[in-house]
């Protein structure tokens, strides 16, 4: 859980400087990407810890 909550902290950050950087608009699409992997690896990390406990 720590790393899911570090690497959300990245991409909110990444996020924030291609915002407010000029030219570094590629930096906010690195950050949605990057927190958009991070919530499927959460998804498929928690249906796969549903299915061992049945």
């Amino acid at each position: 859980m720590a790393l899911f909550l570090l690497v959300v902290i990245v991409a909110m950050v990444l996020g924030i400087v291609g915002v407010v950087v000029h030219g570094m608009l590629y930096l906010l699409a690195i950050g949605v990407l990057l927190l958009v992997a991070d919530v499927v690896f959460l998804a498929v990390r928690s249906a796969r810890s549903r299915r061992a406990v049945r």
